[in-house]
């Protein structure tokens, strides 16, 4: 059975494997503006000038032997749309090599690549370093893929017209899990698949909107009672919304046949990988 990680037993691990050092995110790009300004901002931003990450956005043009700043061309074969070529982004990739005098995990986003999790979230966080290959246009070119890239990763089944966007939500979640980002590092180890399950409901002031009031544990003052209707309310919120996630938050957060019976009467233990007997 895959258990979740223990919060502090998770921050030891990140130590003892980076060292203690900080993480560096490259991003490859044709924006990069469009990255520095979202990675100045808000959480990420104060990580970043804390010094708990380190971003540089590369613009893959400026690597280009091409005298008319070309980093696309047709596709063989025929087809619609431009192809990125590989000088100007192997360039870029070992301009980036020399700079950091390592090299790093490099993962495209791609539609084509595995979905995105909390899970693979956590384990990039545990690098040091790691660089983000955007493509545009068509994509890259295949050669690209079997000369430099570790891993393609994917942020939904939909299409963008770039890469930027599905790079900057795969740092900001990387960044989120080093140490040293939040100032409560049990803020991230609460939220939605973190260990599985979805968040429970969240309410804040005024106590009455026309009427309608939050559940009155919340303002009771017993923080033993509140975090088992935090838990309730989780494993009830994925079962309702999120039923396809159950299954994992049985083995990754524990979820028995004793709070399914409970909490999700309706749910059939033997689709979430649970023995009847099982408490």
């Amino acid at each position: 059975m895959r258990v979740c990680v223990p919060l502090q037993e998770y921050l030891i691990t990140i130590n003892a494997t980076t060292g203690g050092l900080n993480i560096r995110i490259d991003i490859l790009t044709l924006f990069p503006e469009m990255c520095e300004h979202f990675l100045n901002e808000s959480i990420i931003g104060r990580a970043r000038a804390k010094g708990v990450a380190e971003f540089y956005c590369h613009n893959i043009r400026d690597y280009t032997e091409s005298k008319q700043g070309r980093v696309d061309d047709a596709p063989f074969g025929g087809g619609t749309g431009l192809v990125m070529q590989i000088q100007p982004i192997l360039s870029c990739h070992q301009a980036v090599c020399a700079a950091a005098e390592n090299k790093p995990h490099v993962v495209y986003v791609s539609p084509q690549g595995l979905p995105l999790t909390q899970s693979r979230v956590r384990e990039l966080s545990g690098l040091e370093h790691i660089e983000i290959l955007c493509g545009h246009y068509e994509g890259v070119d295949e050669r690209v893929l079997k000369l430099i890239v570790d891993e393609e990763i994917s942020v939904g089944d939909f299409v963008v017209t770039g890469g930027e966007l599905p790079a900057l939500m795969l740092a900001d979640a990387i960044t989120r899990m080093r140490p040293g980002t939040l100032r409560n590092e049990e803020a991230y180890s609460l939220e939605s698949h973190y260990n599985g399950l979805l968040e429970y409901p969240q309410y804040t002031r005024p106590w009455d909107w026309e009427g309608m009031t939050p559940p009155e544990i919340l303002r009771s003052g017993h923080h033993a009672n509140i975090r088992v209707w935090q838990r309730e309310e989780s494993i009830k919120r994925t079962a309702k919304k999120r039923p396809d996630l159950l299954a994992r938050a049985v083995t990754e957060c524990e979820v028995t046949a004793k709070e399914l019976q409970r909490y999700c009467p309706s749910q059939n233990e033997a689709t979430c990988g649970l023995a009847a007997d099982e408490t």
